[in-house]
């Protein structure tokens, strides 16, 4: 298996699992995956952070938000690895409820990822809505 193949099994069924429990109301499958080195950033469709306290406080706000996910979907647009270092664009499509309330919508999402320790962690992510 390449570096790329076990990247790309990676991202269809860990991050897709932490992604469907954060939308299920369950962030610490994605705390999980995220890396605990500095630096990590969010420039998110809700809120930004910056550093460790940010990212904790941004994934418990999103973790209350979120409820009663139906569905989640990362539509895969372009991808790459170069040694310890890989990235993901694409579209996650998303039903959930927000505060109690359904949802769907559609977020544009690039991640960086570090391999630390033999492992995928997320550094960066970057998404906002798409208008429909």
């Amino acid at each position: 298996m390449t570096d790329a193949d076990d990247f790309l099994a990676w991202v269809r069924s860990a991050l897709y699992r932490a992604e469907m429990a954060l939308h299920d109301g369950d962030a610490d499958p994605r705390r999980a995956l995220w890396s605990r080195n500095e630096p990590v950033s969010i420039l998110g469709a809700w809120r930004n952070a910056y550093g460790q306290q940010e990212i904790d406080e941004a994934f418990a706000v999103l973790e209350r938000a979120f409820s009663n996910c139906t569905s989640y979907s990362f539509e895969l647009q372009a991808y790459d690895v170069v040694g310890a270092m890989a990235y993901t664009a694409g579209l996650e499509h998303i039903s959930t409820s927000v505060d109690g309330q359904p949802r769907s919508y559609t977020l544009r999402a690039t991640q960086i990822y570090r391999r630390e320790d033999g492992e995928w962690k997320v550094a960066h992510r970057h998404a906002d809505t798409v208008a429909e």
